[in-house]
């Protein structure tokens, strides 16, 4: 298995109204999905609640990670205005290199 990692980039446009009325869709999909989706989160700068995204997966493939980020109920409705999905290799982990 591969971990990677999601970087989402948020339409500002709806994102407060598409927020609000699917979140707790994105929560159910993301505990649906804890198997392969080991850590998700928002990413904010400063003056923006919400700018984005970061899921780090665990699939075969890129492919598998596509389907998932297409299955998100963000996806169809449009809060995302980009995503790049990246392969991670762990080579530090809390204090200890691998």
């Amino acid at each position: 298995m591969t971990i990677f990692a999601v970087l989402f980039e948020d339409d500002p446009q709806n994102a407060v109204t598409i927020r609000r009325e699917y979140l707790q869709r994105h929560f159910a999909f993301l505990e649906a999905n804890a198997a392969s989706i080991r850590t998700a989160g928002p990413l904010s700068r400063e003056g923006d609640d919400f700018a984005g995204g970061l899921w780090l997966v665990e699939a075969r493939t890129e492919s598998e990670v596509e389907r998932l980020v297409k299955e998100d109920p963000f996806w169809p409705a449009g809060l995302r205005k980009s995503v790049r999905i990246l392969r991670w290799n762990r080579v530090f982990d809390e204090g200890v290199l691998l």
